[in-house]
């Protein structure tokens, strides 16, 4: 057997409570990882890439898990599964947009492994950094990924900053059109913080893509109920049907009434290291009827300031097309 088929021995924790589980993580430091449902983890452990000595599994914490209501909206448990989010007929009914954007990640096996959680946690995608070269993101002082030969066709069109990754997760998007909210439990209490703020880019922290720190829990994710009910449109374009990460996505949630915008929230993934809420599309479609022409103005507003690599010019035609189709979808 290969050398790097075989995961490096560590010591699993199972811990039955939050406060345990965040003892462990006081306990073990730098050497401690936090396991969700694994689908991230598991590819780092295989490759050895990372080598923790501990690890903190989280599947035996009840108050991780399920969707129940919280005030006006719903709270989701960092350790519910993607099936039960896509399936969950208040969410399906309610935020449907989430719903949608759950069904679209990887396969059937991985959705009822996953969890939102770790949907929104897992790192980037980036093979240059997943094999272990010293690139920037890993401590080292270059980025493979953004030289003349680079293989970087799934690589960012925005925000660039040494690193050149992109945020890979499909339900990100979902979570901040809905203006979700995160909870965070720490060594200092509980924090909630934005979706919109939850996710990082290189200029703000090059090595972490959220503004989880070491020794800190995501324990749930709140939907306000004021995004409840409202138009909604997800997309997603990849290379396969399934079992793969987006080039671009499109989560966009809208207030329509009598043809007209009241309010709009669109938000794209696959294009930079967090992902982005386009806050010029929105200010062009409030208080203007969705209609071709509107459509035409957000897709080419959407691309503004785009800057394209090697090899993944294709994404700015991409981007805007998705974009053009979320808006003229209200119109129906």
């Amino acid at each position: 057997m290969a050398l790097q088929d075989m995961m490096a021995p560590f010591e699993l924790f199972q811990p039955a409570t939050v406060a345990d589980a965040l003892a462990l993580l006081k306990t073990h430091g730098k050497d401690a990882w936090v396991l969700a449902g694994g689908m991230d983890s598991l590819d780092w452990f295989k490759d050895r890439v990372k080598k923790p000595k501990a690890v903190v599994a989280l599947n035996q914490i009840a108050e991780l898990k399920g969707i129940r209501p919280a005030g006006d909206g719903l709270e989701i448990g960092a350790m519910t599964t993607l099936t039960e989010v896509a399936e969950n007929p208040a969410l399906k009914s309610r935020y449907g947009l989430l719903a949608q954007a759950a069904r679209k990640v990887a396969t059937p096996q991985i959705r009822n492994r996953g969890t939102l959680g770790g949907n929104v946690s897992q790192d980037a995608r980036c093979w240059y950094y997943r094999s272990g070269l010293p690139c920037y993101r890993a401590g080292g002082s270059t980025c493979f990924a953004d030289t003349p030969t680079s293989i970087n066709r799934e690589h960012c069109l925005f925000e660039a900053d040494r690193c050149v990754t992109v945020s890979p997760s499909d339900t990100a998007p979902a979570l901040i059109a809905l203006d979700a909210k995160i909870v965070i439990r720490g060594g200092r209490g509980e924090r909630v913080v934005d979706a919109e703020d939850f996710f990082i880019g290189p200029k703000a922290d090059i090595t972490r893509m959220t503004v989880l720190q070491p020794g800190e829990l995501l324990t749930s994710i709140r939907l306000p109920g004021a995004w409840a009910n409202a138009a909604f449109y997800f997309e997603k374009v990849a290379d396969r049907q399934a079992w793969d990460f987006p080039l671009v996505n499109v989560a966009a949630a809208m207030r329509v009434q009598g043809g007209t915008i009241g309010q709009a929230r669109v938000v794209v993934g696959g294009v930079a290291a967090r992902p982005l809420r386009l806050k010029a599309v929105e200010e062009s479609l409030v208080g203007e009827r969705a209609n071709k022409e509107l459509a035409e103005i957000a897709g080419q507003t959407a691309i503004y300031g785009a800057r394209p690599l090697n090899h993944n010019q294709y994404k700015v035609p991409l981007l805007s097309n998705l974009v053009k189709r979320s808006v003229r979808e209200m119109a129906v």
